[in-house]
């Protein structure tokens, strides 16, 4: 790891928006050990928006794994249209992106847009909002049927 002091705020910058690159990297390959590895000891990943049942928050690394540990058996993902927004805090990463893919047992398509707010230190990620909202969502199936009766 590059020594703080040596990196300009352009350097900082782009070595968290790596560190961003590689976290959806890791993901789309099933590489959930290594994503873990992306994250400080105590980091926090919240989902804040959504419907009920999806607004969680994990912290620490053994949450995390545990949490994603199944995502490869379960989803078969790519991400694209990755587009950050820099900020005047080179560690803070605001990053827009797709996923599109399947879920693995059901066969249904898994395509959904992403917002993501990602506060970084010294390359790793200390906290991750995830801001989506997927119409396909089981989550989502009953309200939607209410709607179209």
């Amino acid at each position: 790891m590059i020594r703080e002091a040596s990196l300009t705020q352009e350097g900082i910058r782009e070595r968290a928006q790596d560190t961003f690159r590689n976290y959806l990297k890791h993901i789309a390959g099933g590489n959930i050990k290594a994503w873990v590895e992306l994250w400080q000891e105590d980091g926090i990943f919240e989902f804040p928006y959504g419907p009920e049942r999806s607004q969680e928050k994990k912290i620490g690394k053994s949450e995390l794994y545990d949490y994603m540990k199944d995502f490869p058996k379960r989803f078969d993902v790519n991400f694209t249209e990755l587009v950050f927004h820099p900020m005047t805090d080179p560690e803070l990463v605001i990053a827009e992106f797709k996923a599109v893919g399947w879920h693995r047992e059901t066969g249904s398509p898994h395509n959904q847009t992403y917002i993501s707010v990602v506060e970084t230190k010294d390359g790793f990620i200390k906290h991750y909002r995830d801001f989506w909202f997927n119409f396909s969502s089981p989550l989502l199936k009953p309200a939607i049927r209410l709607r179209e009766v």
